[in-house]
């Protein structure tokens, strides 16, 4: 029988593969997940400007008339749009990815681990992608016209290119990893962390929690601390949901057992 990460044993039909083995399946799946962004990086990179220029319409829809996006430095019309091209790429290879870790861990996981860990795997891609996208359509037309308001009159804003790539770049990651929050707190219950109803007795914590980190990863303002906070709460709020209903799955397979 061959271990699992854990020091779980599998099932005694898949024999132990050799360390060797192990090291040449995992070079392969990290060859395809390179190979895989590398083609997605091939078909983004042609419309790498159309692209920026889509990204940074929220902002550009804002400026006064007359207004525009410059670049401070000679090679941001160039890095800009390159750098954002190799980002997209790897966020259009997630799910395969993704996938290859599945198939190199899969192997060492008993029936009832594989039947949960590919549905929380595929959901936690369209989590992610589901936190990147409310950034974009929600999040930032409101902090941009907060931020085009409250200046000074007379200031000419002139956003520079680069500046405002890593800022919504870091906005997608920050509000990415936020929309996790269910899938870290079903894993938790799973592994026997902790439980429901420890969680469900700490949610106070976790909203003031909510609001710090919120606070760390958004500009100083409470609009897109707000938008951060709210919904790593209702999202936290889900979690706990679906780790009863794992930890009431649990107890009626264990039930047969203990008979």
């Amino acid at each position: 029988m061959s271990a699992t990460p854990n020091g779980n044993h599998t099932s005694a039909e898949q024999p132990e593969m050799p360390l060797i083995e192990h090291l040449l399946e995992l070079r392969n799946r990290l060859l395809k997940m390179v190979l895989a962004v590398v083609i997605c990086f091939a078909v983004i990179y042609p419309f790498a400007n159309d692209l920026y220029l889509l990204l940074s319409q929220p902002l550009r829809d804002l400026l006064p008339v007359g207004q525009t996006m410059i670049a401070t430095d000679i090679t941001s019309p160039f890095f800009a749009p390159l750098k954002l091209a190799l980002v997209l790429s790897v966020f259009a290879a997630i799910p395969i990815i993704l996938y290859q870790l599945w198939s190199f861990i899969a192997p060492g996981l008993y029936a009832h681990e594989k039947r949960l860990a590919f549905p929380l795997l595929f959901t936690s891609v369209l989590l992610f992608y589901a936190g990147a996208a409310f950034a974009y359509f929600v999040v930032f037309p409101l902090v941009f016209g907060f931020f085009t308001a409250i200046g000074p009159e007379g200031i000419v804003e002139l956003p520079d290119i680069s500046s405002y790539l890593n800022f919504v770049l870091k906005m997608f990651f920050a509000f990415g990893i936020a929309f996790e929050i269910p899938i870290a707190t079903v894993l938790l219950i799973m592994t026997g962390a902790t439980t429901p109803n420890d969680l469900a007795a700490k949610r106070p914590y976790v909203v003031v929690a909510c609001f710090i980190i919120g606070m760390l990863l958004t500009p100083p303002d409470i609009i897109s601390q707000t938008l951060l906070a709210v919904p790593m709460w209702i999202l936290f709020e889900f979690g706990i949901l679906f780790g009863r209903l794992v930890n009431r799955d649990r107890e009626a397979r264990a039930e047969p057992d203990s008979q």
